[in-house]
């Protein structure tokens, strides 16, 4: 049976979906055998990172409603064999997503996968606790603002409290922090909160710190992953967390203001 993970945050725009095919693709990259859903209905975006926009015929909704078969819907990555997508409805509405017919799809897909990667819309609307309601470990992705971590906060206690996990009562949903668009100068400006000011706020297991890179945009607009960039921090910082998230025991790195060699200090860069 597969492990369900969802990908949240209480805030828009702070990385979900780049977090959600990183993650996910991180996790095939080391042979296992995953999917990665967009819960998004109507604002759908992982197709597009992920980079097979052009290849939706079926999508959630059609296999939630009887329409197409899930294995009409799975979109085989271009990339890697072990690797799918199922990507969100453009045109319905989050409404169309009932917990009967989730709950069918996420046993379809935790009877053929090793992970299942759900990547969430932001706040607390009806397709966010859906994301949430089967998962067994939580992603918090949340930058290094106070509004940003207040509502992951806020997030945090509807994962302990309506989750499928909470109802009958086992074990709680296991969650991580992954902090993004993390600037260490910044933070010495007093401009950001620091790694140890969030995690004193949120009380959860540090995943990763990714840091703000334009490597991240870059690979959006390619629709490739950022964790293929093997030579940006962005990607380094996403390898480092599926590492974790496998039961590493990595250094986290890009916490701290890069000191220039001399060289650096020479001639620029």
């Amino acid at each position: 049976m597969a492990k369900i993970i969802v990908v949240t945050s209480g805030k828009g725009g702070v990385g979900k979906t780049t977090t959600s095919a990183a993650i996910g693709t991180g996790l095939a990259l080391r042979g296992h055998r995953t999917v990665v859903v967009d819960f998004d209905v109507g604002l759908r975006n992982l197709d597009l990172i992920m980079g097979c926009e052009r290849r939706v015929v079926y999508d959630f909704i059609n296999v939630i409603q009887g329409d197409a078969s899930l294995n009409q819907a799975l979109i085989k990555d271009k990339r890697l064999d072990n690797l799918f997508v199922l990507a969100a409805s453009q045109t319905r509405d989050k409404d169309a997503l009932s917990e009967e017919g989730v709950a069918r799809v996420m046993d379809e897909l935790a009877a053929q996968f090793d992970f299942v990667i759900c990547d969430s819309p932001a706040g607390i609307e009806k397709g966010a606790h859906m994301a949430m309601y089967f998962a067994d470990e939580a992603i918090v992705v949340t930058n290094p603002e106070v509004s940003s971590v207040r509502d992951s906060d806020r997030m945090l206690g509807l994962l302990s409290s309506k989750s499928k996990r909470a109802e009958e009562n086992r074990d709680p949903i296991k969650e991580f922090l992954l902090l993004t668009r993390y600037n260490p100068i910044r933070v010495e400006s007093g401009e950001m909160l620091s790694v140890a000011d969030v995690e004193e706020i949120l009380s959860i297991k540090l995943l990763g710190v990714i840091p703000e890179s334009q490597a991240v945009l870059k690979a959006s607009n390619q629709g490739v992953p950022v964790i293929f960039d093997a030579e940006s921090d962005a990607g380094q910082a996403y390898s480092d967390a599926v590492e974790r998230l496998l039961g590493a025991d990595v250094p986290h790195r890009f916490l701290d203001v890069q000191k220039k060699g001399i060289l650096q200090r020479l001639f620029g860069g």
